[in-house]
């Protein structure tokens, strides 16, 4: 009986032992472990349970998963002399978790700095009207100068967004007088062209009435109908110039006489 008594006493005293001298660590699917013994890289953990000696190793865990970094406003004066604020966001992930750990004491905090003085050195280098037209190009080569940058800490940036580029108001009135002068000169040159080709046309179908007299006398009658139907009080009838001569002549052989 003293037998059967001891077994439990002797598996509690093993797991006791068990979890004193060793330690399970679990990672998961997401993530990574660097395992370090007695302060040295040994190796990676992947994905699973792994069973460590808590004295002399330790394992530190890595996630691998896209991250993003919100870049705080940035006040950035462009090639052509004007003080902007622009804003972005930076979307990234561990590639190496061995050099996340170990070439950088904060990876997530060095790489939103280097982000910071990137976003303001790349937007200084355009003119503005690019900066507004072109921000895909831009966001395009921050992405590769941040990654570059951050390659040697294992971070890879997979892609830059700007979100926001905020303008002074003074810039916002005279962009909105240029936009609205640009929109009365093509008003303009619409309305001229309009003029030009009502002229062309205006002039073929003068020589199609020249060509034929009777086409005058139907395109008048044609007038006096439309004018009939507005039941107007007041009917302009225009005489031809060459009736009125033989009129004005008449009138002058009678005076004469």
């Amino acid at each position: 009986m003293e037998g059967f008594v001891l077994i439990p006493v002797i598996i509690i005293g093993l797991i006791i032992v068990f979890f004193i001298f060793f330690r399970i660590v679990q990672v998961n699917e997401y993530e990574r472990a660097v395992l370090l013994k007695f302060g040295k890289y040994e190796k990676l953990l992947n994905p699973g349970w792994h069973i460590i000696f808590p004295i002399i190793q330790r394992a530190m865990k890595i996630d691998m998963r896209i991250r993003t970094i919100d870049v705080p406003p940035q006040e950035v004066i462009t090639r052509d002399n004007v003080t902007i604020t622009v804003d972005a966001v930076v979307y990234f992930n561990i590639f190496d978790a061995k050099l996340a750990l170990l070439a950088a004491e904060n990876f997530f905090k060095a790489s939103a700095l280097i982000s910071q003085t990137v976003l303001r050195d790349v937007v200084g280098e355009y003119y503005l009207d690019v900066i507004l037209s072109e921000r895909d190009e831009i966001a395009n080569k921050l992405r590769d100068i941040i990654d570059k940058a951050t390659d040697p800490w294992g971070v890879k940036v997979t892609a830059v967004e700007l979100k926001q580029v905020i303008l002074p108001e003074s810039m916002k009135r005279v962009m909105a007088a240029e936009a609205e002068a640009e929109r009365e000169k093509r008003s303009k040159i619409i309305h001229a062209q309009g003029e030009l080709e009502s002229s062309k046309v205006l002039t073929q179908a003068a020589q199609e009435l020249s060509a034929t007299p009777v086409a005058i006398q139907l395109r008048f009658m044609q007038t006096l109908t439309e004018i009939a139907e507005e039941k107007s009080t007041i009917v302009v009838f225009p005489m031809p110039e060459k009736l009125m001569n033989s009129v004005y002549q008449l009138g002058n052989k009678k005076e004469t006489s």
